[in-house]
């Protein structure tokens, strides 16, 4: 994955396609966090990670919402793409967020239309 090509890409979306790529990241980070416990209330296995994927969760949550009332005090595009996708010490986390980008991405389409008047 080319970290520099990913910002550019993120950089020309819309701040509603903007919006609409990280939720489809954090619905596809929320399926990889299910390794991080089994089926009973008290399965959790690996809580650090659960852990790191809530500390994501929290962050993006709040983007998500600068980005719907257009608050430019919000994190640049990079920073906000290298926090997701840097390479990571911990390959365990940074496994959980590339193939969760990696499926929100296969998954996503924006809807910038042309419109072509002639």
């Amino acid at each position: 994955m080319n970290l520099q090509s990913e910002i550019e890409y993120f950089s020309d979306l819309t701040l509603l396609d903007k919006a609409r790529l990280l939720n489809m990241f954090l619905h596809e980070l929320a399926e990889e966090a299910r390794s991080t416990y089994g089926p009973g209330t008290d399965a959790v296995h690996d809580t650090l990670h659960l852990r790191f994927v809530n500390e994501i969760v929290h962050r993006l949550t709040r983007l998500i919402e600068q980005f719907l009332a257009e608050d430019a005090a919000r994190p640049a595009d990079d920073v906000v793409l290298r926090m997701l996708l840097s390479p990571r010490a911990d390959k365990v986390a940074e496994r959980l967020l590339h193939n969760a980008y990696r499926r929100a991405m296969q998954g996503f389409e924006s809807y910038d239309t042309t419109v072509l008047m002639s």
